[in-house]
């Protein structure tokens, strides 16, 4: 074999300029598809997620000992992920220009592996041919096509280290052996289908490298046999190097097996209908999905992004007229075989290597070892193509050489080329959004459910719920037993409100599941999503207070089917805190966590638990154990931080700040976390930082009740009054009912803009909306005495302790103003003498009711009057399934000195105002 040529920098900036041309639009497109779930989903791309776990969960984030594990280990793949998360978070451009590179990388490298077996201009054909070829599109603009395309950087490299393995006299060099090693688990850890290139290197050290011929081989074979002859030195050395190599991949393989824990991925009949198919629909429809493949490389015109299901009906009896396609196949490919290793010379030995480069990588993806879960994938040829374009080029060669068909094999080069490229090209826009990849797949296929079903939950996420729906109707008439699409109809069902249709959807999805034994796990062939049909029954059904025994035997039902189904746990919980049974909800949840000790979501959950105990340290643990596992947990961050604040312990401030303060980075557009700094730095006397925090708030939700009517409440208590009027206008004019809002406002008019008249119609509008109030009575009784009608005061304070006979302090102005009837007799009385008693001791009273409602709060969506909260404390979990969870109210005790202190400096203006009169 000749040296290598090496590529000129003109030839490397062509295929730059090529693959931009072609992919330059795959830049505006988004993450679709997959992507969702390798990338959007991943909690293993965020830089809190310890790095082993990369090598502890498959490409999807999941567990490696999970059961809805896909045992696909590429954890180096899943590395470039996270750093393009680490640079750029999740803007889906730099994980688009990312894939156009590593495209690049590949195309460079194949063009050097083609100067192997081709001449430089065909070499050029050939690289160009696979830079522009549309079957490249998923592999390339998909996302998670960068796992094909990290392994064939390092499965091109490590076959390129191993054509180096030979030296002088037929030596070995055993360096470039250790490095094809090392690039061949490189590979490996980037895709599963790296390791085939070991394959490839046999057959280049037998057939290339030594230059044998199968028929040279068999007749040394037989000579060895007979014992003619003995084995050569340079086989032995050949055989001593494929030792080395097989050993090798034999490791990895183990190793591999090891990762998987000696478990197949779980795959449904709708994955790969044929896996699942007696014989000899099996083999015939495997056999078939050859040409398939074949005709994709060949014509790539109609490309889908989803081939399961329903695609490629299965291949039942040998006089099906496809068994055609296969058998052409076949012999197609069967003389190719025998041309290559029959005969000597570079054509065959081209051929050959073309041929190992289409079969052995294809070989994962073929069921012929293993069932897959697809039917046909366009990304898993991105390998076989190179086999492909190699082969092609070296026909255009043939046929360029001869001086008749020149023309003609340039003119179909260049067409080829352009109608790829131009292909490749309008193809990327499929993949711009869900929707239009899905659309597209539909002009292709209209026999795939799961395309329909994706075209509804694309429309779902837009909340086109009525369109969504036509689609997932129409999954379940091409695929009618698809329990998914039935679960998709009684969705969309809820979210248009028809409860009646969406129960009866579930009801179908559910008749559709193995009938249970007990005991028995239903793991092996039913999908664990179709599991969830139990929960979203159960979600819609518990929402009728009569129905929460039923909802729970659902649950109870899914988990007798899988005793690890650790959403049937987590969804039981929710509903037995509902049913006001903590105790039971605890056990739930604790069994949840036996499964899955690393989920945040479980250890806040169980903290809910906790407060609906009546137990907030162990509550408070939980929160933290929660933002251990996950420091951004929102709701872990601001209940805990609530829970800290209630405690009231000063010592916890700090940190409950803290975790505000961090929730609202996580949250900037919600106003509960401003609200409650603002409620802290109350707490701390930080009067100008509480102002702020709350006018914050207020300003990103102007009718937030809570927020003004503590603004307002500040104000009053800082000196600021008349800067509280236009606060309480703003709550009134949202809440005319506030019944506080509107004690402190008429406080406000009383004492210091002498608005008696105002102050009257505050407390006249409390007695409207509540005639039992006390404290709007009373107040109002006080406006009687400010109005100097004695009579009209004692009548009222009088109906007032009727209705709180033993609040003393009625009991004791009732007193006065009845002594001071009796020692006016029929003089006019135009003042209180100077001790002001009755009227600054309601005062005080009045103000005193209002302050202690100042530091209330609550964790459920009802309000209260003086301290509310519109951010729950509700048990959360990442599922598609509802969530609903009850929640009871907790209120920190009060700190009645600190306040009466306060209320006495206002007491004493009041005083000053009466003794003045």
């Amino acid at each position: 074999l000749e040296k290598m040529a090496d590529i000129s920098l003109k030839e490397a900036a062509l295929i730059v300029g090529v693959v931009a041309a072609c992919y330059w639009n795959s830049l505006f497109c988004g993450f679709v598809f997959d992507d969702v779930s390798a990338i959007l989903d991943n909690k293993d791309l965020h830089p809190s997620t310890p790095l082993k776990n990369l090598f502890q969960n498959d490409f999807w984030g999941t567990p490696m000992s999970e059961e809805s594990c896909h045992k696909s280990y590429r954890p180096l793949t899943v590395l470039t992920f996270r750093l393009n998360y680490l640079f750029s978070e999740l803007n889906a451009v730099s994980y688009h220009f990312l894939n156009l590179v590593f495209h690049v990388v590949v195309c460079i490298v194949f063009l050097k592996v083609s100067k192997l077996f081709l001449d430089n201009r065909s070499s050029i054909v050939a690289s160009l041919l696979f830079a522009v070829h549309p079957i490249h599109t998923e592999a390339v603009t998909g996302v998670v096509g960068r796992a094909e395309l990290l392994s064939s950087i390092f499965f091109l490299a490590a076959f390129l280290s191993y054509t180096k393995s030979k030296g002088p006299d037929n030596t070995i060099v055993w360096t470039p052996i250790a490095v094809t090693v090392f690039l061949v688990a490189v590979a490996t850890l980037c895709k599963e289908q790296g390791i085939t290139v070991v394959g490839i290197c046999c057959v280049y050290e037998v057939f290339i490298a030594q230059g044998y011929t199968l028929p040279a081989l068999l007749d040394t074979a037989i000579q060895i046999l007979q014992g003619k002859g003995s084995i050569p030195f340079s086989m032995l050395q050949t055989l001593l190097k494929l030792i080395v190599l097989m050993f090798s991949t034999l490791l990895l393989v183990v190793v591999r097996v090891q990762v998987i824990q000696s478990q197949l991925p779980v795959f449904t009949r709708f994955d790969n209908p044929a896996a699942v198919s007696p014989s000899p629909a099996r083999q015939l429809t495997f056999n078939y999905l050859l040409p398939v493949n074949a005709w994709l490389l060949l014509n790539p015109s109609e490309l889908c992004c989803d081939w399961t299901m329903g695609t490629i009906p299965l291949v039942e009896s040998l006089l099906d007229v496809r068994n055609v396609a296969t058998l052409t196949f076949f012999c197609f490919l069967g003389s190719l075989m025998v041309f290559s290793l029959r005969y000597p010379g570079d054509s065959s030995k081209t051929v050959l290597m073309a041929l190992c480069l289409i079969v052995l990588p294809f070989i994962p993806a073929s069921n012929l070892f293993f069932p897959v879960g697809f039917v046909v994938a366009e990304r898993v040829l991105y390998v076989p193509s190179m086999g492909f374009c190699i082969l092609v080029a070296h026909g255009w060669k043939k046929l360029s050489n001869k001086s008749v068909l020149r023309k003609i094999s340039w003119v179909c080069l260049a067409a080829v080329l352009f109608t790829h490229a131009l292909k490749t090209l309008h193809r990327n826009w499929d993949w711009e959004s869900e929707y239009t990849l899905f659309m597209s797949a539909l002009k292709v296929n209209k026999n795939n459910a799961k395309l329909w079903n994706n075209v509804g939950h694309a429309l779902e996420n837009e909340k086109n719920f009525e369109r969504a729906l036509q689609f997932f109707i129409q999954a379940t008439q091409v695929q009618p037993d698809d329990i998914g699409a039935h679960m998709n109809v009684g969705r969309t069902y809820k979210n248009l409100n028809k409860t009646k249709e969406a129960e009866e959807s579930y009801m179908i999805a559910k008749s559709l599941m193995p009938q249970i034994i007990p005991g028995k796990k239903y793991a092996a062939r039913v999908a664990p999503n179709h599991l969830n049909v139990y929960i979203n029954l159960a979600n819609l059904i518990r929402a009728n207070e009569s129905r929460l025994e039923e909802a729970d035997q659902l649950y109870r039902q899914a988990i007798s089917m899988r005793p690890d189904f650790k959403q049937a746990y987590i969804s039981r919980g929710e509903l037995l805190l509902k049913m006001n049974k903590p105790l039971k909800a605890k056990e739930a949840y604790l069994r949840a966590l036996e499964l899955d000790r690393t989920n945040a979501d479980l250890w806040y959950n169980l903290a809910i638990v906790y407060i609906e105990l009546k137990d907030p340290t162990e509550a408070l643990k939980n929160f933290n154990r929660a933002l251990e596992l996950n420091p951004a947990h929102k709701l872990a961050l601001f209940n805990s931080a609530l829970l800290m604040q209630e405690s009231g312990d000063a010592r916890l401030r700090p940190e409950a700040k803290q975790r505000l303060l961090h929730y609202v980075k996580e949250e900037p557009q919600d106003s509960n976390g401003y609200f409650n700094l603002g409620m802290l730095a109350m707490d701390d006397k930080k009067d100008m930082e509480a102002e702020a925090w709350m006018k914050k708030a207020i300003r990103l939700q102007p009718n937030f009740r809570s927020a003004l009517f503590n603004l307002a409440l500040l104000y009053s208590q800082t000196g600021k009054e008349l800067m509280a009027l236009p606060v309480l206008e703003d709550l009134l004019r949202y809440y005319p009912d506030h019944t506080k809002g509107l004690i402190l406002k008429g406080d406000i008019l009383m004492n210091q803009k002498k608005d008696i008249v105002g102050a009257k119609k505050c407390f006249e509008k409390i007695l409207e909306l509540d005639p039992n109030n006390v404290q709007g009575k009373h107040n109002l009784c006080v406006v009687y005495f400010e109005e100097k009608d004695l009579i009209k005061a004692e009548k009222c304070l009088v109906e007032t302790l009727a209705l709180a006979p033993h609040e003393e302090y009625i009991q004791r102005h009732l007193n006065i103003v009845r002594s001071k009837i009796a020692s006016l007799g029929a003089v006019e009385q135009s003042s209180l003498p100077s001790d002001g008693t009755a009227a600054a001791e309601a005062k005080k009273n009045s103000f005193q009711n209002l302050k202690e409602g100042k530091r209330e709060k609550t964790t459920t969506q009802s309000t209260v009057d003086n301290k509310e909260h519109s951010k729950n404390k509700k048990p959360t979990e990442k599922s598609s399934v509802d969530k609903e969870t009850p929640k009871k109210s907790t209120k920190e005790i009060k700190d009645i000195e600190k306040k009466r202190v306060a209320a006495l400096k206002r007491l004493e203006e009041i005083e000053r105002i009466l003794n003045g009169e």
